[in-house]
């Protein structure tokens, strides 16, 4: 998990400077394993979020508050007895164990000043909050914890606490260069496995980022490592370690194909190639990093109806178009049964009666060919029947070619809608792809009572390094927009060469458009399409006025012959987005 010992250092370390003086105005529990904690100081009002989750363990300073349950739980009475209107004297955190503590000094019934400890435990399914008293004994805690639940440490009132040692781990703030080679160059593992299961707070990131940092191969078998080798990595391990001892973090996340890829408190060189945006806290990190996630999850989640009506349409059709090309390729022989026809009416005069087959030459080839007869029938009759196979294979060869370029239209719609929700960033440009689907027959329209007021959905917009605004179609309707509504004459459209994608428009605002925006724009084109994943994809670019709407197409599908092509790399992480309120 990226949430390791190092990253909760850095919030530790926030917490300490940000919230160490002030008092405890205001607890709440607005969910079963979680609790917001209101501290003054400074003359400010911070909200510090404490989540216990087990499939998301979290803490960081809020930006924004949540709603507390009508009646407070248990758990959250019993703090605000012990805790509430208490000083903050410090946060802590043991080693780089993923253990925060809140050591608060309260008075009691009796006006004893006391001082209490909430620890948040941010142990995956195992974590925990707990409120430990003076003596190091259990108050309650939001999770308790049996013996029969867990044999390695019960977590109930009047216990001792203690962190459980589940794992034979190393604490990395004060290994000794001894201890550091004994624990992680004996083992028959990669190098980065044998360091993240040897060192406290270690995770699988930043035991590759400090294998990155001393150049060394992280899958590398970590007993194999020269002695240079090993020296070089422990005096690296040692620099990386002193900028947890000396707070010396960098807050950043990095970015793979447009969505959150990774976070740490220590910059990740490990990524070179990809996008990483850096933060001054590790609370903003955290709050946007997982409330982009929660986002793209959402989004993918009401997705999955549309995903499912779009998929198995694709499938149908492309069953269907399979079937149509068949028949197409079996009515192929209908120029065969013409010719005999016309070869039966030429010479078949000559045909004895009750012929089985009539041998000749193909005036058309001046080649011999055979013509197979129904004996019971006359030459006249055969070169008949012959000709009504012809027409009726040729009409069945009309009609099919306009049902194949219906359904290859059907499927060429379909394909777009499907890019375009690999591309939808919110419910409003889900509305608009259900509302195609809808206008197009593929799902039913909601009656007048059934809908909602509709949040409008924008294009993307994006600000070229020479200053051009360049817009984004997230869907065809939004093409549509971008193209017909937002395009004027005279500026530059792109898109990806015969692939579903985005119309891409570059406002020239009458000057000229300079190579790099070009250049930019091209791979905007190419990351929103379907060949995001390519290296290089091929990329149409024109004047807007060269395009034109077919009669009764589809939206977001034109037609154009005058056009210039790129190759550009589908990369976007260094194109400014613009503030789209």
């Amino acid at each position: 998990m990226a949430f390791d010992g190092i990253t909760i250092a850095n919030i530790r370390s926030e917490l300490d400077h940000t919230l160490s003086g002030g008092h405890l105005a205001k607890i709440i529990q607005p969910e079963p394993d979680e609790l917001i904690l209101t501290v003054k100081n400074n003359s400010k009002q911070y909200r510090v979020l404490l989540s216990a989750g087990a499939s998301l363990p979290l803490a960081y300073i809020a930006s924004e508050n949540k709603q507390a349950p009508m009646n407070a739980p248990n758990f959250c009475m019993l703090l605000r007895k012990h805790l509430s209107g208490g000083f903050l004297k410090a946060v802590t955190q043991p080693g780089l164990e993923r253990v925060i503590s809140f050591h608060i000094e309260h008075r009691n019934e009796l006006g004893d000043l006391k001082e209490y400890r909430l620890v948040l435990e941010l142990m995956g399914k195992h974590s925990n909050l707990i409120l430990v008293n003076d003596e190091n004994k259990i108050i309650d805690s939001i999770k308790r914890i049996s013996f029969n639940v867990s044999s390695v440490r019960e977590v109930l009132p009047g216990r001792d606490y203690f962190i459980p040692q589940t794992q034979d781990k190393l604490d990395p703030m004060s290994i000794s260069e001894k201890k550091f080679g004994e624990a992680v160059f004996s083992r028959e593992t990669p190098l980065f496995k044998a360091l993240y299961t040897s060192l406290t707070g270690f995770s699988p990131v930043i035991a590759e980022e400090l294998c990155t940092r001393a150049g060394i191969d992280a899958d590398a078998a970590a007993d194999a490592l020269s002695e240079p080798e090993r020296l070089h990595l422990y005096h690296t391990f040692e620099h990386l370690i002193e900028d947890v001892r000396t707070e010396n973090f960098a807050p950043n996340i990095v970015y793979k194909n447009g969505e959150p890829f990774e976070y740490a408190s220590l910059e990740l060189t490990q990524f070179p190639n990809l996008e990483k945006e850096t933060y001054d806290s590790v609370s903003a990190l955290i709050e946007h990093y997982y409330a982009e996630k929660e986002l793209r999850t959402r989004i993918r989640q009401r997705s999955t109806d549309l995903r499912k009506i779009v998929n198995t349409t694709l499938e149908r059709n492309g069953r269907t178009l399979s079937l149509q090309e068949k028949q197409m390729h079996d009515t192929e022989k209908r120029e065969k049964y013409r010719i005999y026809g016309e070869l039966l009416n030429t010479y078949g005069y000559s045909l004895a009666p009750g012929a089985k087959e009539m041998e000749t030459i193909n005036y058309y080839t001046n080649e011999p060919v055979t013509v197979p007869l129904d004996p019971l029938l006359s030459a006249a009759e055969n070169a008949k029947h012959y000709f009504a196979r012809y027409n009726k294979l040729k009409r069945t060869a009309e009609a099919l070619s306009e049902r194949i370029l219906g359904t290859k239209s059907d499927i060429e719609h379909l394909e777009s809608i499907s890019a375009s929700l690999d591309i939808a960033r919110d419910e409003a440009d889900l509305q608009e792809i259900r509302d195609e689907l809808a206008d197009y027959g593929y799902l039913k329209h909601k009656g007048p009572a059934g809908r909602k007021k509709k949040e409008k959905a924008r294009p993307l917009h994006y600000i070229s390094s020479d200053g051009f605004d360049i817009y984004v179609g997230k869907n065809n309707y939004q093409n549509e927009q971008v193209t017909f509504k937002i395009g004027g004459s005279n500026d530059m459209w792109f898109h990806a060469n015969d692939l579903p994608g985005s119309h891409v428009l570059v406002k020239s605002d009458g000057r000229e458009i300079p190579d790099s925006t070009y250049e930019e724009a091209g791979r905007l084109a190419a990351f929103y399409s379907k060949a995001k994943t390519a290296p290089k994809v091929e990329i149409d670019y024109t004047l807007r006025k060269n395009l034109h709407k077919a009669n009764g197409g589809r939206p977001g599908f034109v037609v154009y012959h005058t056009n210039y092509s790129m190759m550009s790399r589908p990369d976007i992480h260094d194109i400014r987005e613009a503030d789209n309120t």
